[in-house]
């Protein structure tokens, strides 16, 4: 049962970060993937690196979009593949990254629903802002989580058998580059030209 167990543990993680990278390859606002790996660091199974433009201190709205949506890849991609209850902890810290991409759009940009004004948490007081306002932090942040979990679902099906094929090849090779990534994309449709972060 170990290497079953091992197995099945290893395509998971594959479908995991192949769903990170598929999504992060097909969003025109995604930074490019530089590499995808299923050989553990630290608490994480596998990892996807992003190669971000050199100019972080200024991303536009739909970067930011696009990060939630690729940081949810990996749920999405187990979703599809294993169903909802093979959804696995793997998910947490993209999750956390989801978390904290979402607050700091609705907190400190002003990018949602919630208005443009800047909310601060208070610290240790905690907020200084009314119930009312956090509820419409909290819908805010959940509408922009939930548009991204549904954009990562719909580029998996929709790509499913690319997919299928990125995963096949990570359990065979654990190490994938970016370049070797986006030959795979490609043969099953074109790869958008990436757009600038600003």
């Amino acid at each position: 049962g170990r290497a079953l167990a091992d197995n099945a543990s290893k395509k998971l993680v594959a479908y995991h970060e192949a769903g990170h990278a598929l999504v992060g390859t097909l969003l025109p606002h995604h930074d490019p993937v530089n590499k995808v790996t299923l050989v553990p660091r630290g608490q994480a199974k596998g990892l996807t690196w992003f190669t971000p433009a050199e100019d972080q201190s200024l991303i536009s709205c739909n970067s930011l979009k696009a990060r939630v949506a690729g940081a949810l890849g990996g749920r999405a991609a187990e979703q599809v593949v294993f169903g909802s209850g093979k959804v696995t902890t793997g998910a947490g810290g993209d999750l956390q990254t989801v978390e904290r991409l979402a607050r700091a759009m609705v907190t400190q940009y002003g990018m949602s629903e919630a208005g443009t004004l800047v909310f601060e948490d208070g610290g240790f007081t905690g907020p200084s802002y009314s119930e009312d306002v956090s509820t419409k932090i909290d819908m805010a942040i959940r509408s922009i989580s939930d548009e991204g979990y549904s954009t990562a679902l719909q580029l998996m099906c929709q790509y499913r058998s690319c997919l299928d094929h990125l995963a096949e090849e990570l359990v065979e090779t654990e190490t994938m580059t970016g370049k070797r990534l986006r030959e795979i994309v490609a043969q099953y449709t074109p790869i958008p030209e990436k757009i600038a972060a600003v």
